[in-house]
């Protein structure tokens, strides 16, 4: 099985005496139920998994009264399975199609008997809304596709490999040029295998490109079916035409969608719920701009400027129908990479924990993307070309005195190198561009002993 991040995840999850039902949700076909799986069989003793979509009669025993005595007692009583008292995961998938799951949710991790993990497709979406969602008794997991350093593990690449690469970024020394070189092809290979693990696992089985293709075209039409199956009434036409645009829209030369190109009187207040199902779908990855490149960047932004990028840069390609994938697989730079090379680091910098913001002023001009994750932002470039080092923008903006930046990246072709207060990373070195940790032990309490007698 492919090995993934989140599983781990899970563990820590476990591990927490205190623990909540955990609730992971993404977009289909991500891993999550095969992921969840493996960790119920492998870490608990009794393992019982419903599928509301599977069973649709599994939704009776959440029907009426949410007692929890009921709730458990019809539980047992449908899966025959046993359910020992701290030994056991109960495992709902698909809870959008029994939103009554959630809101018994509460009940069931007061009782304490057995551990909970929902998991659903679509749950950020608006079809079958919950009643009463279970706050303070969910904890809420957001999984993506396979990012590149969970690629790298599919393809035999050690940990040791991975280890050595984030070596040569802290100490700011360049990759061994036969390092380098494999590298870069792996970093072909997933700009057009990208990260869907049934693709991943056909492309690792079989290294037959054509039949990589077979089965993303397969997910693309997946993800229409779901958008005519429950988006609602006539959202279904704006999201499937936002959808479609995508990849043209990125290839466009400044990459910002432009809603008026899906119909000569499209205007964003009638398309925004649609642009937002998508997102809380997890299709699309929403990146937008900022009025300056400075914390706190949710208030800066820019909501009526956006960037919109589809969550695995292999669906991307496979969408293009352009026969891209050969001339990626190459290496042959004369095909325009930006909008996919931009794709990937939008994935990556997502799957890492970042919110996506980028930068474009008339002023300045415009950088790909500014992040934060911390105190000060960074600035990321995505160069697809030889002249990597040419960057006006990046320097304009850098230039300005009330500005503060923790650094400025660029992601290139070329080998790691520190110059001018700019760090040049190999487009793999991508998957190390993380958020700062939270600080531990961080404790403050205020003496409120002045205010005695008072």
């Amino acid at each position: 099985m492919l090995k993934r991040k989140a599983y781990q995840k899970l563990l820590d999850w476990k591990k927490d005496r205190n623990h909540k039902a955990l609730c992971v949700f993404g977009a289909r076909q991500i891993g999550k139920t095969t992921l969840i799986r493996k960790f119920g069989k492998e870490n608990y003793q009794n393992f019982v998994e419903l599928n509301f979509v599977s069973d649709t009669d599994a939704a009776g025993i959440f029907a009426g009264d949410l007692d929890v005595n009921t709730i458990i007692t019809n539980l047992t009583a449908y899966t025959r399975q046993p359910m020992e008292p701290g030994e056991t995961l109960v495992f709902f998938d698909e809870v959008q199609e029994c939103p009554n799951v959630r809101t018994a949710i509460k009940f069931l991790v007061e009782d304490g008997r057995f551990d909970y993990i929902e998991s659903g497709s679509l749950l950020g979406t608006k079809y079958k809304t919950v009643k009463s969602l279970p706050v303070g008794f969910e904890e809420i997991y957001r999984m993506y596709p396979m990012d590149f350093e969970e690629f790298l593990w599919a393809n035999g690449v050690q940990d040791a490999t991975v280890q050595y690469l984030k070596t040569c970024m802290d100490t700011k020394a360049p990759v061994l040029p036969a390092v380098h070189e494999t590298m870069t092809k792996l970093f072909y290979s997933y700009l057009v295998v990208g990260g869907m693990p049934d693709v991943v696992q056909t492309y690792v089985d079989t290294h037959d490109i054509g039949k990589v293709i077979g089965v993303q075209k397969s997910l693309l039409d997946l993800y229409r079916q779901d958008i005519s199956r429950y988006a609602e009434g006539s959202e279904k036409v704006k999201i499937q035409a936002i959808f479609d645009a995508i990849p043209s829209q990125l290839n466009d030369k400044n990459r910002r969608f432009m809603v008026n190109s899906l119909a000569p009187t499209a205007r964003l207040a009638r398309y925004e719920d649609s642009f937002q199902w998508l997102s809380d779908a997890g299709v699309a990855l929403p990146c937008y701009n900022v009025t300056a490149p400075q914390t706190p960047l949710k208030l800066n932004k820019k909501h009526s400027l956006f960037k919109l990028f589809l969550n695995d840069v292999g669906l991307l390609c496979a969408a293009c129908m352009e026969n891209v994938q050969f001339d990626l697989l190459s290496g042959n730079l004369d095909v325009n990479l930006g909008s996919i090379l931009e794709n990937i680091v939008a994935q990556q910098l997502k799957a890492n924990g970042y919110d996506l913001f980028y930068f474009d002023a008339k002023k300045y001009g415009e950088v790909d993307f500014v992040v934060s994750g911390g105190v000060h932002t960074r600035l990321i470039e995505v160069k697809s070309g030889n002249d990597y080092k040419k960057h006006s923008a990046l320097d304009k903006i850098r230039s300005v005195s009330e500005w503060t930046f923790r650094d400025s990246i660029v992601l290139c072709k070329g080998n790691l190198e520190a110059s001018d207060d700019v760090l040049y990373l190999p487009w793999y070195m991508m998957i190390f561009i993380c958020p700062d940790a939270p600080p531990q032990g961080l404790i403050y309490e205020v003496d409120l002993s002045a205010l005695n007698g008072i």
